[in-house]
């Protein structure tokens, strides 16, 4: 979709209306995307994106003439309801661009201004209605080194914060990249255009993913080196502090998310200030036929229930689901970081008030990641808002509760927590308990919070009594009980005063009329009155919004604490989680080191245990190293459970090196760097 039509002669441009001008350059701007354009209550579709909109959401495919022998194909939606359909044309992997009118329309103006204020992608999205609360939303950008020895990739949630790169050689394959998309499971991945125009390449990289392609390349003619954006971004002068400094692909691939979200309009992105980098080798490698024969997102049918996400997760927070996904998908390979989970769980496993009272806690701690990139993005709306202000009430209960913590890895989450006080008593004093949903119809800011904003409101209220009151004082000055105040359409509010008492009339008084039998008035006070108590409503509603902007431009500038502790809070949620877990299914703590045995001690399978509780699981006993034991051949006949015995001591295994406590009477697990498995594809596990 490069064009909307072409102008067949310039005659036929010169018949064109003005505003079908100005949407065509502005379309012209952007060729690849659906364009909403603003019409007064309506956005409207126009030429090829209305016969794709009216296919897509269903919509009537009118026509309308915009000049002398133009007509063309044209639909819209609502104004109220652009979030519902906007969600139908991501969802069937279009991009769609928002342009607003910028200016009120008057019968002075023949032609509104308008612009694009957002680009929304399958990658870029921040509002909630687009997103799954308990799932990441993935932009990934790949780079390629000039040798083609080394692959750069940059990770990024824009809706939580998060950024990453790593670099991956793909001098024997792109196996290993194609891998790391399945495990990211990304929304949009952008591609430089010479491997997007390579189908059998990008079929390869994207065989474990269903992410949107979007080719895409840095401006080979800035002046800026990919480092130096980077950099800029970052507010820094050198990467080295990043641990990045010479992975100069995977910084390419940073640059070129940098670079997309800001031609998308999230420009701000104060959210986005820090970038980690992580190496494939920090976790055990789980590749697409060992997740999928492993039912470890979902089953082999494709269902949620009866997967091991699905028994093990029991957050309370939409952060902590999102975090134990990670967890599940990249278990860990250091020793010391596994014990320092498996000492915190058992922590919590132990201590039952404690652990009941942080659930209850985290409970009510609305998702502070999103909240945050929200306000940071210019997207959030007073209820993100208060929202933010709720989760900063609760962190100071959470540190407290975790005071008397011993585990090395509580105490420092409890660290990590930020409770930004002066920020909490801002958004305590600023803001209503239930604002509206919408951010320009007032009804946000608390009473007391602005002088101006209270004088406003009263005299929206009190408009005609401070009228009467001011008729009276004049009447009491003046010395002339006749007078009046009234009001009309040409002149506004004005002062009438008979004739016989016009040798009464102050210096300060201008006249306006003359009538047969009176003369009207205006003094400054009466018109700067009228120009509040007229104007009051529209200035209150302008006053608030500017205040609320204040509000969430101060959020974004303190996200770098506040995303520091949701991340905290959902560690605590997933480590709370797997203490929970423990208790309710009777796991035992595995001992993890570096040794190469595995003995496994009346072992269950996770999952069959708790879908099958009509029927006792007959627990399994495993021993394996690399001296005896080092290959185990199962022998049975059909359903005798093969399968099930093989997928235990995977699962055991795994959920070992996540930091989670395992369904065994005793279990000594060594690391284990990759799982491979293949089982028979029409397996059932859920049904044993």
């Amino acid at each position: 979709m490069l064009c909307l039509w072409r102008w067949s002669s310039l005659r036929q441009l010169r018949r064109a209306t003005p505003m079908l001008r100005q949407y065509q350059q502005i379309k012209r701007q952007y060729p690849d995307v659906i364009l909403l354009f603003r019409l007064g209550d309506f956005y409207e579709m126009f030429g090829e994106d209305a016969k794709v909109g009216s296919q897509v959401l269903q919509l009537v495919l009118t026509s309308r003439e915009f000049g002398k022998g133009l007509r063309l194909p044209m639909c819209g939606i609502p104004h109220h309801a652009l979030e519902r359909y906007v969600g139908k044309l991501l969802e069937a992997g279009y991009k769609v661009a928002i342009c607003e009118q910028m200016e009120e329309a008057s019968p002075t103006k023949r032609l509104v201004r308008r612009e694009v204020v957002r680009v929304l992608t399958p990658g870029t999205v921040v509002e909630e209605p687009f997103l799954e609360a308990r799932a990441n939303n993935f932009l990934v950008a790949l780079s390629l080194d000039g040798e083609h020895h080394k692959c750069g990739i940059a990770v990024t949630d824009v809706s939580t914060g998060e950024f990453a790169i790593t670099e991956i050689d793909v001098r024997t394959g792109w196996q290993a990249v194609a891998e790391e998309f399945g495990r990211l499971q990304p929304a949009e991945v952008l591609l430089p255009p010479a491997i997007a125009d390579d189908d059998a390449l990008s079929s390869e990289l994207l065989q474990w993913c269903s992410a949107r392609v979007t080719p895409y390349q840095l401006d080979p003619l800035s002046a800026k080196s990919p480092a130096e954006i980077v950099m800029e971004h970052l507010g820094t002068t050198s990467l080295k502090g990043f641990g990045c400094e010479g992975m100069h692909t995977a910084i390419t691939a940073a640059a070129m998310i940098l670079s997309y979200l800001r031609e998308t309009h999230l420009a701000a992105l104060e959210h986005i200030r820090t970038l980690s980098t992580y190496s494939l080798s920090q976790y055990m490698i789980l590749d697409a036929s060992a997740r999928r024969n492993l039912e470890l997102m979902q089953t082999i049918l494709g269902e949620y229930k009866g997967s091991l996400l699905s028994i093990l997760d029991h957050t309370v927070t939409s952060m902590g689901a999102r975090l134990l996904r990670r967890w599940l998908l990249h278990p860990l390979l250091d020793v010391s970081q596994i014990n320092s989970r498996l000492d915190a769980v058992e922590e919590l496993l132990r201590n039952i008030a404690l652990r009941q009272e942080l659930r209850e806690w985290l409970r009510r701690i609305p998702d502070l990641q999103r909240m945050v990139s929200r306000a940071a993005t210019g997207t959030a709306n007073a209820r993100d808002l208060v929202a933010v202000r709720t989760a900063l009430e609760i962190v100071p209960r959470v540190q407290a509760l975790l005071c008397d913590a011993t585990s090395s890895l509580l105490e420092r989450l409890r660290q990590e927590m930020h409770a930004v006080n002066d920020l909490r008593e801002l958004l305590q004093r600023a803001l209503v308990d239930e604002p509206p949903a919408t951010v320009r119809e007032g009804g946000m800011i608390r009473e007391g919070y602005h002088a101006e904003l209270d004088e406003l409101r009263h005299i929206s209220a009190h408009g005609k009594e401070l009228i009467a009151s001011l008729e009276e004082r004049e009447r009491r000055r003046t010395g002339i009980k006749s007078l009046r105040i009234g009001y009309n359409q040409v002149f506004g509010y004005y002062i009438e005063v008979t004739k016989p008492n016009l040798h009464l009339v102050p210096d300060d008084y201008i006249r306006k009329q003359t009538m047969a039998n009176a003369e009207r008035f205006i003094t400054p006070q009466l018109k700067d009155l009228e120009a509040k108590v007229l104007g009051a409503d529209e200035r209150i509603n302008q006053l608030e919004y500017q205040l609320f902007c204040e509000l969430r431009d101060e959020v974004g500038r303190r996200s770098r604490e506040l995303l520091g502790t949701a991340r905290a809070l959902a560690t605590l949620d997933v480590l709370l989680c797997f203490a929970e877990v423990a208790d309710r299914y009777h796991y035992t703590r595995p001992v993890v080191s570096d040794s190469d045995a595995i003995i496994i001690k009346a072992g269950r399978h996770p999952v069959i245990e708790r879908l099958q509780q009509d029927k006792p699981f007959v627990p399994n006993d495993c021993t394996l190293d690399c001296n005896e034991n080092q290959l185990l051949i199962i022998t049975g006949p059909n359903a005798a459970g093969k399968s099930t015995y093989l997928r235990q001591v995977a699962l055991i295994v795994l959920m070992a090196q996540m930091g989670s406590f395992v369904p065994a009477s005793d279990a000594q697990i060594g690391i284990v760097d990759r799982i491979f498995t293949r089982v028979g594809a029409h397996d059932n596990i859920a049904t044993g």
